[in-house]
């Protein structure tokens, strides 16, 4: 591609820095732009020989870039799936970026290990805190993502979770029967946890189809990650949300280790945060799939 005028000081940063970490000269001769993502720019530079993958946004939103690069250490400390390893992040007067290192043939899923990725998911899970949340905020997509750490669960979803989307989309000016729904479900959360109380697992926090991949020879990978320690069940319901994962990683995820009976109740609990995120990020669209939603969860209580 051609290099817009704007950008090309950022490329010229971006490359000292990853000559400064890579101990290697890099310079920016191909610049790629990659399509997928609604929130960031993305690009692959590379200089002939090695290349990397770069996500750029305003320059303001590079504390959104440093959390997701702390994230993405967090994930690849557990030793239970691949993710692509942060190189370096920075901004200045135009932009700010993130720049990872670039796997070649991810997204082409020509032979997918499913199981592999199941398996992997629960070894994720069994990488635990004492308490639920996380050291830092974050984000989901670019809505922020509040990680104050609880000893509650039910306290953690109710105030971060739940309610944090509520109020999101009071002030985005949704109001009656989601508000009035959503107050009611918030005072009788503690209904879904009678007999259950989840381990704070390490979560990958946004596992959806288009946050995995896989590489020629099937290893999965996980990337764009919104990180904090949880009820495993929310990766397995946000997992389901959008189509679901072949059946071969649920299989493979049960087989290591086995769902509460309460997730099929529970999942709709859990996809609502990312159901009301959707309506807060992209507007009335959703608002029938929210409502409907704590509608079913009440009809339960």
């Amino acid at each position: 591609m051609t290099v817009p005028e704007k950008l090309a000081p950022s490329l010229t940063r971006i490359s000292a820095q990853i000559s400064d970490r890579s101990g290697r000269t890099f310079e920016a001769r191909n610049v790629n732009s990659v399509s997928g993502g609604c929130i960031n720019t993305a690009l692959i530079i590379s200089d002939g020989g090695a290349s990397y993958f770069v996500k750029l946004n305003a320059a303001h939103r590079l504390p959104m870039f440093e959390a997701e690069a702390d994230g993405l250490h967090e994930l690849a400390a557990a030793n239970a799936l691949r993710v692509p390893a942060p190189m370096c992040h920075g901004n200045d007067n135009a932009y700010s970026w993130l720049v990872l290192e670039h796997l070649a043939a991810l997204g082409s899923r020509a032979r997918p290990d499913w199981d592999q990725l199941g398996r992997g998911l629960a070894d994720l899970h069994r990488r635990r805190h004492e308490r639920y949340g996380w050291h830092r905020d974050n984000t989901l997509g670019s809505t922020d993502q509040v990680n104050t750490r609880s000893n509650s669960w039910i306290d953690f979803l109710r105030a971060h979770r739940i309610g944090f989307q509520l109020d999101l989309a009071r002030r985005n000016g949704f109001e009656g029967e989601l508000q009035a729904g959503g107050e009611r479900l918030l005072d009788n959360m503690s209904a879904f946890f009678r007999d259950y109380v989840p381990d704070a697992s390490l979560l990958h926090g946004d596992l959806w189809s288009g946050n995995i991949g896989f590489l020629d020879g099937g290893e999965a990978v996980i990337f764009d990650p919104a990180v904090y320690f949880g009820d495993r069940e929310a990766d397995i319901a946000m997992s389901e949300l959008f189509g679901g994962f072949d059946r071969a990683f649920y299989s493979a995820y049960q087989s290591v280790w086995p769902l509460d009976k309460g997730f099929h109740t529970r999942k709709h609990l859990y996809n609502l945060y990312h159901l009301l995120n959707h309506l807060n990020l992209f507007g009335q669209g959703y608002l029938a799939r929210c409502e409907a939603t704590i509608g079913g969860l009440l009809a339960r209580l």
